[in-house]
């Protein structure tokens, strides 16, 4: 039984099978030192990549690491940086990204990347190192308590006792962080654990796996659900971050269209249906598109799937799709009528049951509703003003999208531009958007951007950043640059904090207190050949595709451009705190 303190019931965890031990013709007989065992389980985990700052405390495994090139290692800036480009490379792949960090700052470095993570339920698995046993609690050098630290932002956290369980604590680390709803696991390793010697032992099973909670029979939810269905008038889907995460694209494409419903996506859902399809609805919420809303506002059935219902998705709770009977397909048991009372509870993975769901219902044309929704849609599309003399962030948006045919892998940061990303880029392939949707985490596109590019070295990779977003981790420049990757970097320089002056401009009265970085800005162009990147810039319309079309042909090192737009450019539409979706503001 290994030491451990829990975040998460053992029931919560168990919603799927164990994994078995994925061998890669590696010696287990021989004694080896904690820090070889540390590399033949992660290799037995089919673990690829590393991000990671050595210091101190992992210098053990630091050294044995250079005795398992199976594993690529890739050395960030900062851990911060670290942990958002496993993030990136975990979102791509849907594997776990792996961390290694060293003891007190090392470790607490990592933190925002964590709960980032933890908010938008990816699987990471996060080693940091330790100050030796005895040392532990009496404020050794570079000591933190990264175990009580991360306990509320981690599904695990776990701290090795003693070399004969880390084989064991790695395997259920990797095993909680993909079981379930997805999340970050903190495994914490005592420097002399490293140095310890012991043989590869795993057990063949273990006390998580024995207490998996059954699988409940929702064969009478499927049931009701499929009558709903049929019933409805005016169905709508909306589909969140769960689609995406569990593979489930394909499934709810061949729902939808069966049935004939129109669908809506979260930020964290985008890309889970295709957005050329005639029943894309786009993004709904604070910032998505009228006609999405306005569909909330006025359906008679909604399905959620995979989605939890955050304040920036439903508005005011109390005028939250007032006329519709709700479903709702989730995971996840604890977020199931967390925030909205719904009619029939599905607690299951996404993709089985929307299988299940879309044998279970007939096709249906619903003519009315779908007209309805063509009416809104060509009565209230986005837009935004058109101008000969600036740059509009919208524009730069469509382009990438066009150039890119919605082939590429964007990653954004936090803010205007994040929204003008899911409002005018077209998604059309799942796992093709990388954004911090939970915790909104400015700094988080740069490096989730190098985690991405690394995990598919042959993609296109754009991260669009604001230029406050793009200064809080633009060291992770110089990782790019050193492993060569061609990441094309947009930096929409407003001048400012550009969600903040939007929401000062609306609600405080136009007293922009601290918002304005115009005379704190580096010189990016300046910035970026410095470390050895590509730099670009456009502050005329008739300069960015130019501009766009340049970077787009570099191949061998990032690029980053910069356009120069308006500090008064707001996002629209928009709804307002306090107000219901269905009073959303368009653009004036």
């Amino acid at each position: 039984m290994v030491t451990a303190l829990l975040n998460e019931s053992p029931a919560d965890i168990g919603e799927t099978e164990s994994k078995s031990p994925k061998h890669h013709n590696i010696s287990l007989s021989q004694l080896c030192t904690g820090s070889e065992l540390f590399f033949k389980a992660l290799i037995n985990e089919g673990v690829d990549t590393i991000f990671g700052y050595p210091g101190g405390k992992v210098l053990g495994l630091y050294d044995k690491m250079l005795d398992f090139p199976q594993i690529k290692h890739v050395l960030v800036s900062h851990e911060q940086g670290g942990t958002h480009a496993a993030d990136g490379y975990a979102r791509v792949t849907g594997k776990p990204g792996v961390v290694i960090t060293t003891s007190g700052p090392g470790a607490t470095n990592t933190i925002t990347g964590i709960a980032n993570a933890e908010m938008d339920s990816i699987p990471l698995v996060v080693f940091t190192g330790q100050v030796e046993m005895p040392l532990i609690g009496k404020k050794a050098f570079q000591e933190s308590n990264i175990i009580d630290i991360t306990r509320p932002i981690t599904k695990y956290s776990y701290q090795v006792p003693h070399v004969d369980q880390l084989v064991d604590i790695i395997h259920q680390a990797f095993y909680i962080a993909t079981s379930g709803n997805p999340g970050p696991v903190v495994v914490d390793l005592p420097k002399d654990i490293l140095v310890d010697t012991a043989y590869y032992s795993r057990a063949e099973t273990n006390e998580l796996n024995e207490n998996q909670g059954v699988q409940p029979d929702i064969t009478r939810q499927i049931k009701q659900a499929s009558e709903l269905i049929k019933e409805a008038e005016r169905p709508l889907i909306y589909a969140g971050g769960g689609v995406v995460l569990g593979n489930a694209g394909k499934e709810l494409v061949y729902f939808a269209q069966k049935a004939n419903i129109p669908v809506t996506t979260t930020l964290m859902g985008l890309g889970a249906f295709p957005e050329k399809n005639p029943l894309s609805l786009g993004m709904l919420g604070m910032h998505g598109t009228w006609y999405a809303n306005m569909a909330v506002h006025d359906c008679d059935l909604l399905i959620a799937m995979g989605a939890r219902f955050d304040d920036r998705v439903t508005g005011e709770l109390n005028g939250f799709s007032p006329k519709s009977r709700k479903i709702h397909v989730d995971i996840d048991p604890s977020c199931i009528g967390k925030n909205v009372a719904v009619d029939i509870p599905i607690i299951g993975h996404v993709k089985p049951i929307l299988q299940q769901l879309t044998e279970n219902i007939v096709s249906q044309k619903r003519d009315r509703w779908l007209a309805t929704i063509t009416d809104w849609k060509q009565n209230h599309p986005l837009i935004y003003e058109k101008s000969k003399n600036e740059i509009k962030p919208q524009y730069i948006i469509e382009q990438i999208s066009k150039m890119t045919k919605g082939n590429a892998i964007i990653v954004t940061d936090v803010g205007q531009h994040q929204m003008w990303a899911a409002q005018f880029y077209e998604f059309i392939k799942p796992r093709s958007l990388v954004t911090s949707g939970g915790l909104g985490t400015m700094g988080f596109g740069l490096p989730a951007a190098i985690g991405a590019s690394v995990a598919n070295p042959n993609a296109t990779v754009v991260c669009i950043s604001g230029d406050g977003g793009f200064r809080m981790t633009s060291c992770e420049l110089s990782t790019a640059v050193h492993y060569g990757l061609p990441i094309k970097i947009v930096i929409i320089n407003n001048g400012g904090l550009g969600m903040v002056r939007q929401w000062q401009r609306f609600f405080f009265n136009r007293r922009y207190s601290h918002s304005n970085l115009k005379n704190t800005n580096p010189d990016f162009i300046k910035l970026a050949k410095s470390y050895g990147a590509i730099g670009l810039r456009a502050q005329k319309p008739e300069e960015v595709d130019f501009v766009l079309k340049k970077a787009f042909d570099i191949k061998n090192r990032p690029v980053v451009m910069e356009f120069a737009v308006s500090p008064d450019e707001d996002v629209y539409p928009m709804v307002s705190p306090g107000k219901c979706l269905h009073e959303m503001e368009e653009y004036k």
